[in-house]
């Protein structure tokens, strides 16, 4: 493996802010590597120093001759009204077969090539992105956020696709379960300097948190040797006989030295203010229609959400998530039918956009303490500021000072102090770094409201849903299952389409190759790798699943006196999901075995 890159003792900092003092790391060509940190730690730094766009203050970064770097672009490097086909065509300079090709790895195929870019989702215009960034042919990607506001699907194709690539590549992301499904190395950006892992970020973290665990007790024992040892010194070095020993001892401590330990970045605690558990229906969708003037996006919409339910709405961008959010919160007038919450509720909204409507005067905290609710104390207000970073004089300083994604987190910390019975999120993990994202998660699974959110991070949705809201071909449904199942059965879906392309005729193009028994192997190790992958993940949500149903039994074996009928419900949940897991486990596990039979017959 040739080291396409190598970081060379980086300094850089901006004003009195150090992000690099005597960084270094070496990258090699086929390193799919993983970037964390906390937000301004440095991360997108990093990469515009890869990409030139910005020069080390001291230091050097060493590009191998063979590096062809590819980046996917935040700015829009298409014009509204090309044609997808068109733009490829222009900005690869490729023939036109090999940029349906391309563009066919990412389903964007048939009419869609000559479709204007304008007239598609925020998602299918990050895969035009991800085709342009290809016929460039690059073999090493650096993915700046790559998942923001990608639909689940396109999300599941990019995971497949980075998968799959033979270079090597950076991704920043705040989504962990992104992370631990394409990297297989993590590189930590943290207090001026950089830490490269061989090994995927929840390995990295685990393995952080022992060595620092381990170092805490040596100190600990070097510490109780240290006392140990001045207290023979105190007591026997004012006398002759014993003094020589005494300045042994001495220089004894002299040479006990304690480990380092960097005190932990404070991690937010998130706390939401109680609400009371309630039972029966929360919200009651009778034939309804959502949509525009002039816009109808989905009707005939019918089901119903219990109390305490978690709900994700999921769906293709441009379907009509944030329009199905935005009509059940009475921001946007329904186009027919009805819908009613149920007895006294009130829902508190979060849009993706709602920190414009800020005013610019005013303090963080006094903007807090206005959206809380009369019995949330100060304290808790000061501890939910703190949970997003805005901590000391911070809360203090007016919103004027704030940037967009501060803004976003001061709204979102508000509205959790409203101490309202149902929460409407829509992308709330927008502008939070991953560890606030899982402490978000960790404290709405704990809340006993009602909750319906959209969100593209599948750690934050896995931790959070309960249920699913998918909205797909003008209908919105509700879909009984858990997250899992959700994205298991679309992940058959795309297994289909990709059979029923390869069925197809061949597309217009050079000649065929001959496929040789290299290639056909090829094929079957990539198909047996996803089996595998699929495997574990049945394993791992089997054991999330039994853990949490032992739990709950424990829980009676400590509270025989419990009538609380949520828990059994959920027992009765738990084994219902288990045992569809397990068949999943099974049915692959007899594919798995089919494939290397297949593959021993091919040696």
């Amino acid at each position: 493996m040739a080291t396409f890159i190598q970081l060379k003792d980086l300094h850089k900092r901006f004003g009195p802010t150090v992000i690099f003092d005597g960084a270094s790391a070496l990258l090699g060509g086929d390193d799919k590597i993983g970037v964390i940190g906390r937000n301004g730690a440095g991360k997108t730094t990093l990469l515009k120093l890869l990409l030139g766009e910005e020069e080390p203050d001291g230091g050097e970064v060493v590009k191998g001759p063979q590096l062809r770097l590819g980046y996917l672009e935040q700015r829009d490097p298409y014009r509204l009204d090309e044609t997808v086909l068109g733009f490829l065509l222009r900005y690869s300079g490729s023939p036109e077969w090999q940029c349906g090709k391309t563009a066919g790895r990412f389903q964007l195929k048939g009419d869609l090539l000559q479709r204007p870019i304008g007239d598609l989702s925020g998602g299918f215009q990050t895969r035009v992105k991800l085709a342009a960034m290809l016929l460039r042919e690059p073999n090493f990607l650096l993915l700046d956020e790559p998942t923001n506001y990608l639909d689940l699907k396109t999300l599941l194709l990019l995971e497949r696709f980075l998968r799959d690539f033979s270079g090597g590549f950076l991704i920043v992301s705040h989504d962990r379960e992104f992370l631990k499904k394409t990297c297989l190395k993590t590189l930590e950006i943290e207090l001026g300097d950089m830490t490269l892992f061989p090994g995927d970020v929840e390995s990295y973290l685990a393995d952080k948190e022992e060595q620092r665990e381990q170092n805490l007790r040596y100190n600990k024992n070097i510490e109780a040797k240290r006392k140990h040892l001045q207290e023979f010194v105190d007591r026997y070095r004012v006398r002759s006989s014993t003094a020589s020993r005494a300045q042994s001892k001495l220089r004894q401590m002299a040479k006990l030295e304690s480990i380092e330990v960097e005190h932990p970045i404070s991690t937010a605690r998130i706390r939401i203010p109680a609400v009371d558990a309630k039972k029966g229906v929360a919200l009651r969708c009778e034939d309804l229609s959502i949509g525009y003037p002039g816009k109808e996006v989905a009707s005939g919409i019918r089901f119903e959400i219990e109390h305490g339910e978690h709900a994700a709405v999921l769906g293709d961008n441009g379907e009509g998530k944030t329009t199905f959010l935005r009509t059940i919160a009475g921001d946007l007038d329904s186009r027919g039918g009805a819908y009613r919450w149920g007895h006294r509720l009130r829902a508190a909204y979060y849009a993706q956009h709602v920190y414009g409507n800020l005013s610019e005067r005013q303090e963080v905290i006094s903007y807090l303490q206005g959206q809380a609710a009369r019995d949330v104390d100060q304290q808790t207000v000061l501890d939910m500021a703190g949970s997003f970073l805005f901590q000391g004089d911070d809360v203090r300083q007016p919103i004027s000072h704030l940037s967009g994604g501060e803004r976003a987190r001061l709204c979102l910390a508000g509205l959790l102090l409203a101490r309202r019975p149902v929460l409407l999120l829509d992308e709330p993990t927008n502008h939070l770094d991953f560890e606030t994202v899982e402490v978000l998660a960790e404290a709405l699974r704990q809340y006993a409201g009602t909750i319906l959110f959209t969100c593209h991070d599948r750690t934050f949705v896995r931790m959070v849903a309960t249920s699913i809201v998918e909205v797909k071909n003008a209908a919105v449904t509700l879909y009984p299952a858990d997250y899992e199942t959700y994205v298991y059965r679309m992940e058959q879906e795309m297994d289909a389409d990709d059979a029923a392309e390869a069925k197809a005729e061949p597309a217009a193009g050079p000649p065929p190759r001959k496929v040789t028994d290299y290639h056909l192997r090829k094929q079957l190790r990539s198909r047996i790798q996803k089996v595998k992958s699929r495997l574990r993940e049945a394993e791992e949500s089997i054991a999330r699943k039994e853990r949490e149903r032992d739990a709950i039994n424990r829980h009676y074996l400590e509270n025989p006196l419990d009538d609380s009928p949520e828990k059994p419900a959920r027992l009765r949940e738990l084994s219902r999901l288990i045992e569809e897991e397990e068949a999943r486990w099974i049915a692959l596990g007899e594919e798995l075995e089919e494939l290397e039979r297949e593959m021993g017959s091919e040696a």
